[in-house]
């Protein structure tokens, strides 16, 4: 049984993961809607059984061909769009991960249309999805804790 993302009964969990690589983070532009084109994080829908770092993960090889190891979760992130008569058109709850990149070079398809690899500087003025700056923030900092000594 699957619901629908568009008009949903209930708000839809889903997962995403910042990738950390040589003091970038990889961010891909969204192929589809909601937020089609903006920059976000590899991620989507927590499949029944899944934990959310398990779809993390599985989001990050699905939708880039990338292989990461967890350092841990940042924060959830809130989506809710509505339409002009104030329904609910979307809501999405994203529970947001750090990791280190393992292997694999990012390639784009129909959910991550561009994909770039960008440092702290690299994010002012890209136009990124609702609460991605404060996410990305959180992801160096923990990407900084992990690699100190």
């Amino acid at each position: 049984m699957t619901e629908s993302r568009l008009y949903p009964t209930r708000p839809v969990l889903a997962a995403s993961v910042a990738v950390l690589r040589e003091g970038r983070v990889l961010l891909a532009a969204r192929g589809r809607p909601p937020a089609e084109g903006l920059f976000s994080l590899p991620g989507g829908r927590v499949e029944i059984g899944e934990t959310l770092a398990e779809a993390a993960l599985r989001e990050l090889r699905e939708e880039v061909g990338v292989e990461a190891k967890l350092l841990g979760p940042i924060a959830p992130v809130e989506f809710i769009e509505r339409d002009a008569e104030g329904r609910v058109r979307h809501h999405v709850v994203i529970a947001a991960h750090a990791a280190r990149w393992v292997s694999g070079e990012p390639r784009t398809g129909p959910e991550a249309k561009e994909i770039r690899w960008v440092t702290e500087r690299d994010i002012v003025g890209l136009p990124m999805t609702p609460g991605l700056e404060a996410v990305l923030e959180r992801a160096f900092a923990l990407g900084r804790l992990e690699a100190e000594p």
